[in-house]
């Protein structure tokens, strides 16, 4: 299983962390993908030059406790239950380090 770190230093607002889960998640496309839940979603899937389409992979979030400040509780339960949601065709397992 593939592991990814999501640096929460790297990111203050939704707009930072769409482009830090392009970095992550995609390579060599020649189009910019769309920053938003549902284009998140699919991201998780794979099949972006990274990792396989339904490959199930981890997420290391390291300084989740910064993100969910910066975020809000809302907003990171939001992108939690996506990881997390059996039934969206992608097999994600999520580590949160503060």
């Amino acid at each position: 299983m593939t592991t990814f770190i999501l640096d929460g230093n790297n990111f203050s607002d939704m707009e930072g962390f769409y482009d830090e889960i392009d970095k992550l998640l995609t390579k060599n496309l020649q189009w910019k993908t769309g920053h938003n839940i549902h284009a998140f979603n699919d991201l998780l899937r794979g099949g972006f030059g990274v990792h396989e389409y339904n490959e199930p992979i981890t997420i290391k979030w390291i300084n989740y406790g910064k993100s969910k400040k910066d975020l809000g509780d809302e907003t990171i339960l939001m992108l939690l239950e996506i990881m997390l949601y059996n039934d969206s065709d992608h097999d994600v397992k999520v580590e949160l380090t503060r």
